[in-house]
């Protein structure tokens, strides 16, 4: 029986600990240096999606392997060049079995193929810290290259020496598409065409705050101070505000990404529409004491938090509906294009949007028509001044 490694949820039967696996069908067991990649991801806290994302990888990279007869711990140059072509040629399967046999097949972009390579390096990496892959192996993976353009903020040395770094050999050169942004009238239609006040509230609340998905699926109603003081709550801040927390035991497994918590404060049309929810919350007997702020109101079951899947499934059709895309982090993206064009400081932008390095913030800043519009005209105004 060939071995087909899979990318599996296990529960502990004595803990009850949820930890996504790699494992061998044939066999019924766990590949032993993917899981224990697998849990140093967890020792690190990473959020259980990227945990569950980073097992699909090395599932994909197992099989690959298997099929083709190569040592998983000792791939050569060829066997690694293979599998990067492998990535954006092979066809992907229907994404179900109602999909039609006509429709044309799905590859992966070669962006995705490299961040297959990225998991797939991280893992030979980890396995030869312990002694698993041969040094040899490891060298495979990057290679000199010289910086001739540096990033902004990147120190190059006084004479030059840190332009030279160790780059990823197996990387696809692929164009920067930048992030995708939506003016306040496509934000305002959007949210006019979605029925429900929690589907409102959800909306506003990421365009408005900058929030990733995580980190909003993760709040509890304890961190939402909409009051104009909220001294009774033991909060010193004032006005109506938020707070973004890391919590590894929300039941629908939303993560904040960075273990720092930050406040944000809100706007009075946000506590308008939160305002809306709640009244069409209590209508659902199920939620009333549920302690997470989004939760299921239409569909069973009933009162449990909402979970990754389904508001995916959920912008997906917002997105049909209000004729453009509409992905949760668009809406982020919107929330730090527009604070940087109306001119808030930078280093602000950077607290609101919980980034580590204001590096995170170069690809927000998009220049639209207008401004290269008025730029031009301004030119030509100061040559037409005597």
């Amino acid at each position: 029986m060939e071995h087909v490694f899979v990318a599996e949820r296990s529960i502990s039967p004595s803990t009850g600990l949820k930890r996504w696996v790699v494992a061998d069908t044939a066999t019924y067991t766990r590949h032993a240096p993917a899981c224990a990649f697998l849990q140093g991801l967890r020792n690190k806290g990473r959020s259980p999606n990227t945990e569950r994302v980073y097992a699909g990888r090395l599932a994909l990279y197992l099989n690959h392997c298997h099929a083709r007869g190569v040592d998983w711990a000792a791939p050569s140059f060829l066997a690694l060049s293979q599998l990067q072509q492998h990535l954006i040629t092979e066809p992907l399967p229907p994404r179900s079995r109602r999909t039609r046999a006509w429709a044309p097949p799905r590859y992966r972009s070669r962006g995705t193929a490299n961040a297959v390579m990225i998991v797939v390096a991280e893992f030979l990496r980890f396995s030869a810290l312990h002694g698993l892959v041969a040094p040899a192996t490891v060298s495979l993976l990057s290679q000199p290259k010289f910086l001739r353009f540096a990033p902004p903020g990147y120190d190059t040395g006084e004479n030059n020496q840190w332009r030279h770094i160790q780059a990823a050999a197996f990387r696809f050169q692929i164009t920067e598409p930048g992030y995708e942004d939506l003016t306040p009238e496509q934000i305002r239609h959007m949210i006019g065409q979605v029925p429900r006040a929690r589907d409102k509230f959800l909306i506003a609340l990421l365009a408005a705050t900058g929030l990733r998905i995580g980190e909003a699926l993760g709040l509890h109603q304890q961190d939402l101070h909409f009051l104009a003081s909220s001294q009774m709550l033991g909060c010193t801040l004032t006005g109506p505000h938020l707070h973004v927390h890391r919590r590894l035991d929300n039941p629908n497994h939303a993560l904040a990404k960075s273990p720092r918590s930050r406040s944000i404060p809100t706007t009075p049309e946000l506590v308008a529409l939160y305002t809306d929810y709640q009244h069409e919350r209590d209508r659902v007997p199920e939620a009333a004491h549920h302690p997470m702020v989004f939760v299921n109101l239409f569909r069973p079951p009933l009162g449990r938090a909402m979970s990754y899947p389904n508001t995916k499934q959920a912008f997906e059709r917002w997105a049909r509906t209000a004729g453009h895309p509409a992905r949760p982090h668009i809406l982020r993206h919107s929330a730090a294009t527009r604070w940087l064009r109306d001119g808030v400081d930078r280093d602000v932008v950077q607290r609101l949007m919980g980034h580590a390095s204001p590096l995170s913030l170069q690809r927000y800043r998009h220049v639209d028509d207008t401004e290269l519009r008025a730029a031009v005209d301004h030119l030509q105004a100061l040559k037409e001044q005597p």
